[in-house]
């Protein structure tokens, strides 16, 4: 399997692969083993760069900067440019060039480990490109990666890397979500955060924050959880669980006071509620702020 082009490396490129020892490391130790590095590069102004593979045992990720190329995956051609981040999952046929007009400046990083399957997933990316512009926090991320050619194979930089590897991924999942719900009806999360702000003291219902989005009750609560994590009610219910515990901290309201001031008439139904959402008992919750 070739991991990397054999394209002729100018001064100003990089092209760095983990050496095995390093790499068998990383691949036992706790710390490193969900997510390592196992190649690096820059290659800038890359006329005549190319790749085609057919079978590929890790994760790639290509960062465009500059300048243009081609991504063929299967039947389908993407044209990549400047801000442009491209993500293959492991055993996926592709194909790359630069353009040869305009060649592309790229960073890359061939990845694995045990988490680095969830992680592509967590990306939530329908396709293989997404365009997140030209991002300083990327480059200073991926400049600090190829920096660990110069660590003299030192692990713990190289772990520290792993980590860096790591909160890039989150990062690309965090910016492919900010971009989601510009297809369709956008949802104002503080709009809706403030509505139920509003309401943490009575009970509020699906339909009610789904006529404020203007969008069924469907589509709103898919919207809601692919934003949020959670569906509009948990969310709510959770803000109202964060207020008892507030009220618990700083007043000696009874638990039934609590309870009441959020608008459960219902005592035990809203410390079931509590302990679901926060992992202890109303009491035990003030009990342990004590010790």
């Amino acid at each position: 399997m070739q991991i990397t082009s054999s394209w002729p490396l100018p001064a100003s490129g990089v092209r760095f692969l983990v050496p095995p020892p390093i790499r068998q490391q990383l691949a036992a130790h706790p710390l490193s083993a969900n997510l390592y590095p196992l190649a690096m590069g820059y290659y800038p102004d890359a006329h005549g760069h190319r790749m085609q593979r057919q079978y590929l045992d890790n994760y790639l990720l290509i960062y465009c900067i500059g300048g243009k190329g081609t991504l063929m995956c299967g039947d389908r051609h993407y044209r990549i440019a400047s801000g442009d981040l491209v993500l293959l999952p492991r055993h996926h046929p592709h194909a790359y060039k630069a353009d040869t007009k305009n060649p592309w400046t790229i960073y890359w990083l061939h990845f694995d480990g045990h988490l680095a399957e969830a992680l592509y997933r967590h990306t939530q990316l329908t396709t293989p490109r997404l365009n997140i512009g030209v991002q300083p926090r990327m480059i200073r991320v991926l400049d600090g990666l190829t920096e660990l050619r110069r660590s003299n194979h030192q692990l713990a930089e190289f772990i520290q890397g792993c980590h860096q590897l790591q909160a890039l991924l989150s990062y690309v999942a965090l910016l492919n979500r900010q971009q989601q719900p510009r297809s369709g009806k956008v949802l104002d999360l503080e709009q809706l955060r403030a509505l139920m702000q509003e309401h943490i003291h009575s009970q509020l219902d699906l339909d009610t924050l789904a006529a404020t989005a203007n969008i069924s009750k469907y589509h709103f609560a898919k919207k809601f959880k692919a934003l949020t994590g959670s569906s509009p009610i948990q969310y709510f219910i959770s803000m109202k669980m964060q207020r008892a515990c507030y009220l618990l901290d700083s007043s000696r309201q009874s638990i039934k006071e609590v309870a009441a001031a959020l608008g459960y008439e219902d005592v035990y139904y809203f410390s079931r509620l509590f302990k679901k959402t926060i992992g202890l008992s109303p009491g035990q919750y003030r009990q342990n702020r004590h010790r």
